[in-house]
């Protein structure tokens, strides 16, 4: 039987509530990308696809897509939206390894974290072809500009087990450095900041998407989400939040 993953059961809210990622980061991946005749991409801890919905308007129509997450709730989700991708359930890590021809491009957008990371930059190393591309896009609540998401973290660290908001607070460009660099790559980061208006309602779905609630939720049960009701609750204006991001692209282009 296969093991339960950290995301199983959530695929629906995940897809409906979770923040897209900004234009300009499709159309620096595609900028990159147009020395290649042909272009297989690989989305990698896909979920359901969200990086996706940025990146098939942005590459060209000929681009083969392969995706592959861990949770079959999300594979399944995914594969829904974009029937024309190849979809794997498995391991990041594992599915590079063992691709059978060099890949132009491997993305994996809110998934780097979750990898073991030297293995998975190195396995991104032998499946990219000269000029490749591996890049990493993620989304940070920017709690430090404000005074709600500064008190959604507390209220998260103080609930659910083993969380601190500096759980990604580790130099992703070095990482991927260390890898590409010695070979002869190089390594370009993107940063934008901006604010998305959120309906509490749609706040308190997207927050019960997470592993975080989801743990916060298993030790005290459901009522922690009325935890979170209140505290949008309270900092709301007509009924809607502004929620900071600063959302990030590390580009490795392979030697």
């Amino acid at each position: 039987m296969r093991a339960r993953q950290k995301f199983d059961g959530l695929s629906d809210d995940y897809d409906l509530y979770r923040p897209r990622y900004p234009d300009e980061f499709f159309a620096t991946i595609a900028a990159e990308l147009t020395s290649f005749a042909e272009v297989t991409a690989v989305d990698t801890g896909a979920g359901t696809g969200i990086a996706l919905e940025g990146l098939v308007p942005a590459l060209d129509a000929s681009t083969r897509y392969l995706a592959v997450d861990v949770s079959q709730d999300m594979v399944d989700r995914g594969r829904k939206k974009f029937p024309e991708v190849e979809w794997t359930v498995g391991g990041a890590e594992e599915f590079l390894e063992g691709l059978p021809q060099r890949v132009q491009l491997v993305v994996a957008a809110q998934a780097y974290q979750w990898m073991d990371r030297k293995r998975y930059v190195s396995a991104c190393l032998t499946a990219l072809a000269p000029g490749g591309l591996l890049a990493v896009m993620q989304n940070n609540r920017d709690h430090a500009s404000s005074a709600f998401l500064d008190a959604y973290e507390s209220l998260l660290e103080e609930h659910s087990p083993g969380y601190a908001r500096g759980y990604r607070d580790f130099d992703i460009g070095s990482e991927i450095a260390a890898g590409f660099e010695p070979s002869g790559g190089r390594v370009d980061t993107r940063m934008v900041r901006w604010t998305r208006s959120v309906r509490v309602d749609d706040f308190v779905r997207m927050s019960s998407s997470s592993t975080q609630v989801q743990r916060a939720i298993f030790e005290e049960g459901e009522g922690f989400l009325d935890l979170v009701r209140d505290l949008c609750a309270e900092h709301a204006r007509g009924g809607a939040l502004n929620v900071a991001y600063t959302s990030e692209l590390f580009l490795g282009v392979r030697g």
